[in-house]
């Protein structure tokens, strides 16, 4: 099994969206974040409706992201969101999730997740990464931290490469959260077969 986490951005897309999905669901990756935060709430709602479907060919799990109300509506059981939101989620809304990941920064950001019932979280980001360009990235030794403290899985993102999931796995990760790599490779199962692990 992978412990890769494919995170989605359509804007980086070279072809059609679901036509990208179709090929990373059949790499298998151990799960897809759908991270589209553009998108109105009822887009996202018909978005996540195909790609769940795709997932579900594939046996790949599909987590939805920041749209809890829409994910609920869905029958979706796992979500993932910023820690503000998780902060903000109401219980009745959160019993509805089997699976719930926050996106975290710090260790008290880590232990605040915690203590809001997270079942995972992401920490980040990691190496420096176009999509927080300008912003020093936080290292290994932050990444360290965090997973000795947490106490949950936790997902590393932020300019995770073949090159440097190793070290990532040596830090106490439980895997990877990849976006660019699998929004433009040529080939997804080939570019997760070059992460390693235990595929």
């Amino acid at each position: 099994m992978s412990d890769i986490i494919c995170v989605t951005n359509r804007s980086l897309c070279r072809e059609d969206f679901l036509l990208r999905m179709e090929k990373i669901a059949a790499a298998g990756p151990a799960a897809v974040i759908l991270r589209e935060k553009d998108l109105s709430p009822d887009e996202y709602g018909r978005l996540a409706e195909k790609v769940m479907n795709i997932c579900g060919r594939y046996g790949v799990e599909c987590i939805l992201h920041n749209f809890a109300e829409t994910a609920a509506s869905l029958g979706a059981e796992r979500i993932h969101l910023p820690l503000h939101r998780l902060t903000e989620l109401p219980d009745e809304l959160r019993e509805k999730f089997s699976v719930i990941g926050a996106s975290c920064h710090s260790v008290s950001d880590a232990l605040a997740a915690k203590q809001l019932g997270a079942s995972y979280i992401t920490a980040g980001h990691v190496f420096a990464t176009d999509c927080k360009k300008g912003l020093a990235p936080r290292g290994l030794d932050f990444l360290r931290e965090v997973c000795g403290s947490a106490g949950m899985p936790v997902y590393a993102i932020g300019g995770i490469s073949p090159d440097n999931a190793a070290s990532v796995r040596e830090a106490g990760a439980a895997g990877m959260c990849v976006m660019s790599g699998l929004m433009t490779c040529d080939d997804p199962a080939l570019y997760i077969k070059q992460f390693g692990g235990n595929i």
